[in-house]
């Protein structure tokens, strides 16, 4: 088997595969409770006044 067929596989499989996963994980990451507060303070910082 070529190395390009076997990685385009390997990617088209596993990749996905990850790729979904961490989507997954972003949203619950961005929607736990909390985060609302963090993201409003990170919001926040560019009009800090130094």
């Amino acid at each position: 088997m070529e190395t390009y067929t076997y990685l385009r596989q390997l990617a088209d499989s596993w990749g996905l595969l990850f790729m979904t996963l961490f989507f997954i994980g972003v949203v619950i990451f961005a929607f736990r409770p909390g985060s609302r507060e963090q993201a409003d303070e990170a919001a926040r910082i560019p009009l800090k006044d130094d």
